[in-house]
């Protein structure tokens, strides 16, 4: 047997397609697979179609050793997938006494009662493994053709989830022992290009291990680098990648903004819960997408005082003090309006820090002395207050997503000078 088993994950169902839902599943699914040491080595989605769903199980099994599906298996019309698997397989639908069952407990605890339609849930191929589904009424099925197996699995993530967690990966397991372990380090990188990062690191990176790959995963003013081991060997595999990350920190020195895989606003919340300092936030431009981004940490309470969204000059002047003088000399949008913001939610919010944004996100209201992607950002601690001023192209919503990030990482910047 291979050392390496090769994963391919088919999502079906036209709302994926045609962009009504986004595919969630694949990519939670990629990493709790890559978790027990299984390789996803391609993502299709396909339509409610029976030859797609074939020609797409035919491609997959050329691929991979495992193909996990999901969608299409609920007691609807355009739920065709057990039919087709059926025919794929060469099966009969038979009825599943085990599977009856099971929907009615599932419906027992959801105060509902069995329908036409939901009976039919019952019937299984009969040259399949039945998995129980403990979250819904859609069976799970558990195909082996030629060494190699499928799954069918409910496309709704709540119980695509419990099926993998619980069952799935479990039975791949004892089904292809032996698997090679696969370890990642994450390093949050500020201050670099994704161009001038690889240029800096370009002798380190030549000087890898053979088992071990570097990813550049960019986002606006930070870059995520990803360092993946894979060897039968654990601890080589972890002295190794800690023998290069001893490495990474020299060369990188401060730009190291973190090495978890967590997002900025952790990182800055981890920062002020170390520090002992609250969070104040004034936007303008940004409309609440700093303090969206904060409070979908749990545990921020304990650092983010609140937020003014002071979006007109009104609401500048009467909310956040900010002088009438200032904004009809310098407008809006300028550093010296963002100055007063910031210290004035430092104020309103009683916090010991705070961040403000002003600018043109777009696409119109722009000027030839302040055009569109005008922003101004300020940082206050305590006593010490930062601003810069950025020019972004990006659209509206990129421009708004670059801000959040500047912002936030020039208050990071500014508390990790704070011995």
């Amino acid at each position: 047997m291979k050392d390496e088993m090769n994963v391919e994950i088919i999502t079906i169902g036209d709302e994926i397609l045609i962009g009504q839902i986004v595919d969630t599943n694949s990519a939670w699914m990629a990493v709790r697979l890559n978790q027990s040491g299984f390789s996803v080595v391609r993502v299709t989605s396909v339509k409610d179609v029976k030859k797609d769903i074939i020609e797409a199980i035919d491609h997959a099994f050329l691929r991979a050793d495992i193909v996990l599906m999901t969608g299409g298996i609920g007691p609807t019309k355009d739920d065709i997938t057990k039919q087709t698997l059926c025919e794929y397989f060469g099966s009969t639908l038979v009825y599943s006494e085990e599977v009856y069952e099971n929907i009615k407990d599932v419906l027992a605890d959801r105060m509902r009662v069995i329908n036409k339609l939901t009976r039919l849930q019952a019937m299984v191929p009969d040259n399949c493994v039945v998995v129980t589904n403990h979250r819904g009424t859609a069976p799970i099925t558990w195909f082996e053709k030629e060494e190699k197996v499928l799954v069918s699995m409910p496309g709704v993530p709540y119980e695509m989830m419990g099926a993998m967690e619980q069952e799935i990966i479990p039975r791949l397991l004892e089904r292809f022992p032996g698997q090679p372990f696969i370890r990642h380090k994450h390093f949050l990188v500020s201050g670099y290009s994704e161009s001038a990062l690889a240029e800096k690191l370009i002798d380190w990176e030549s000087g890898l291990d053979s088992f071990l790959k570097l990813a550049y995963l960019p986002a606006w003013g930070i870059i995520r680098l990803r360092i993946t081991g894979m060897h039968a060997s654990d601890q080589l595999l972890e002295q190794t990648i800690e023998a290069q990350s001893v490495q990474l920190r020299k060369l990188l020195d401060t730009a190291i903004v973190s090495e978890e895989d967590i997002s900025v606003e952790e990182v800055l919340g981890e920062k002020l819960k170390e520090k002992g300092l609250t969070l104040g936030v004034a936007e303008s431009c940004t409309g609440g997408a700093i303090a969206q981004r904060i409070t979908r940490i749990a545990g921020c309470s304990a650092y983010f005082k609140g937020s003014v969204v002071a979006y007109s000059n009104d609401a500048k002047k009467m909310v956040l003090k900010v002088r009438e003088e200032t904004l009809n000399e310098h407008g809006a949008v300028s550093l010296e309006t963002v100055k007063e913001m910031a210290t004035g939610a430092q104020q309103v919010l009683k916090s010991d820090c705070a961040v403000a944004t002003s600018g043109i996100a777009g696409p119109a209201g722009g000027s030839v002395e302040k055009p569109v992607g005008t922003i101004c950002v300020a940082a206050v601690v305590k006593d010490r207050i930062e601003y810069r001023t950025f020019h972004f192209n990006g659209g509206r919503e990129n421009n708004i997503k670059r801000t959040v990030n500047s912002t936030l990482l020039l208050l990071l910047e500014m508390l990790q000078e704070i011995e």
